[in-house]
């Protein structure tokens, strides 16, 4: 590639609606790694957090110690704890009331834990959308910006006396870019 032709030349010649859409894309395309990054990480916390506390609820241990054990941290129960901690206080109100069936007790425990688990499900899925909305809208913000550039390309081409390749070619590499940034940020 000639030094006419490479990307940065083409990327600063571009006309600055162009030049704008590379922009929104890179910001779009760093926002995206940014998310994706920490949910890597979230997740990967959740899971061994998870493993963890499966070790501990299936070794056979008294269901009180370890309720006991995990309410008692000073750090916030996330994950399955929270599930936990949820459905074993409710069990715990529930069977201290006098009347109350032992159907309705478990009955309140899955409930509790059933809203637990939604708000512990809420919490990893927390900025998801950030990454749909990029994905979607990315490639039509990179299609702008091509058409834009092809526009200018032609227009370029249509005040020119002669027609030749190398008049719009420029015009079409940095349209083409805008399209490739896009898909990429996609």
């Amino acid at each position: 590639m000639t030094a006419e032709m490479s990307f940065t030349h083409l990327i600063l010649q571009a006309s600055w609606v162009v030049q704008l859409v590379m922009l929104l894309l890179l910001l779009i395309s760093l926002a995206s790694w940014t998310v994706i990054f920490r949910k890597r990480i979230a997740l990967s916390h959740a899971r061994r957090q998870a493993d963890t506390f499966e070790d501990d609820f299936w070794s056979g241990v008294d269901l009180a110690a370890l309720y006991t054990r995990v309410s008692r941290r000073e750090d916030e129960a996330e994950g399955l704890e929270a599930v936990f901690l949820a459905g074993f206080q409710e069990f715990l109100r529930l069977r201290a009331q006098t009347g109350v069936d032992p159907e309705s007790v478990v009955a309140g425990s899955q409930r509790a834990m059933r809203a637990a688990l939604s708000r512990e499900t809420d919490e990893l899925e927390l900025q998801l959308p950030v990454l749909a909305t990029a994905a979607s809208v990315s490639p039509y913000i990179g299609l702008f910006g091509t058409v834009w550039g092809i526009m200018n390309a032609f227009m370029g081409l249509g005040a020119a006396k002669t027609a030749t390749l190398q008049q719009v070619a420029p015009g079409i590499a940095e349209a083409l870019i805008a399209t490739a940034i896009g898909l990429f940020a996609a």
